[in-house]
């Protein structure tokens, strides 16, 4: 990936608002090839024990500048839902939320149109107050899995029934390699999946919809701009019971990343993460991770639902 030279969405951008700060947790890599420690999951247990190095980066709160950003070129997008749901209990959320998650992406591609000059919208044109829900363009919508966050963010420290406790995650990372993404899409669709490959472009998307408003552990996302191809290590997910094997982004340091967040994000203000993209002319994947907000640590655990989705054109 070549580095591009771009700008802050307000150009010479001072700490304002309710900008951090604060620590970032990234891959401390040996430097020696070895591939990252696995991530272990059980039937009851999650064990993470790659080793990390806490960095102090600041992080921009884009309060009042959520239209700058954009799935294509910065790899996250705001987005204003009201969903049906309000307990999403566990076992529920496939069946309940699922479908609304998909029918938001849709509502998306249908509600697009044109700009006022008559042109199509895409995931570039500049966004106005009236087409805030800038357009996927997709033709094909399927969500795949899903997280409640309900725990505190030492949760991975728990032991044994630790995902009962699951919390935020403060390590940078990104949920699917371009390898591990293919897997995902193999496991899901495996009648389609070779079609699929050759003849279509298709992405992951995450949407992550805050429970109640957030104040400790914000959601923070590194610009795809700044972030390198060089930075991602692969990292294997090994499920121990059956072997199966998921793969995964870790991240290493560089001070080339941009971080940004949504102050006191609302349940009603969601975010679409890309994890992967086929196309390699935009913005393919964006790192992402719970961090701290030192003014809000004695507040209570974050709450978050989050729905991985593929996305087809």
């Amino acid at each position: 990936m070549t580095k591009q030279v771009f700008s802050e969405p307000k150009k010479d951008r001072e700490m304002t608002g309710h900008d951090l700060i604060t620590t970032v947790h990234y891959y401390n890599d040996p430097g020696d090839g070895s591939a990252p420690t696995p991530v272990y999951v059980g039937s009851s247990q999650v064990t993470n024990e790659r080793p990390m190095v806490p960095t102090t980066v600041t992080v921009t709160d884009v309060t009042g500048d959520e239209r700058s950003f954009t799935l294509d070129t910065h790899g996250f997008q705001f987005h204003s839902h009201t969903s049906k749901e309000k307990d999403f209990h566990e076992k529920e959320v496939p069946a309940n939320y699922y479908p609304e998650c998909e029918q938001l992406l849709k509502d998306m591609q249908h509600n697009a149109g044109v700009d006022r000059r008559g042109r199509p919208r895409t995931l570039t044109s500049p966004l106005t107050l009236r087409d805030f829900s800038n357009s996927t363009g997709a033709s094909r919508v399927i969500a795949f899995d899903y997280k409640v966050r309900r725990g505190p963010s030492f949760w991975h420290k728990l032991g044994e029934h630790n995902t009962k406790s699951r919390g935020p995650l403060h390590r940078a990372h990104v949920d699917q390699s371009y390898d591990g993404a293919v897997i995902r899409l193999r496991e899901a669709l495996p009648d389609e999946a070779d079609e699929l490959l050759l003849s279509r472009r298709w992405q992951i998307i995450n949407i992550w919809r805050p429970l109640k408003t957030v104040y400790k552990d914000p959601l923070a996302f590194a610009d795809a701009r700044s972030v390198d191809d060089k930075d991602l290590v692969a990292a294997s997910i090994i499920f121990t019971k059956t072997g199966r094997r998921l793969e995964s982004w870790t991240v290493k340091p560089n001070p080339l990343h941009r971080w940004h967040y949504k102050h006191a994000q609302q349940p009603d203000e969601v975010v679409l993460i890309k994890c992967f993209d086929s196309d390699a002319s935009v913005a393919r994947r964006v790192p992402h991770c719970a961090v701290e907000d030192p003014d809000e640590r004695g507040m209570e655990c974050r709450e978050s639902v989050e729905v991985r989705l593929f996305v087809f054109y």
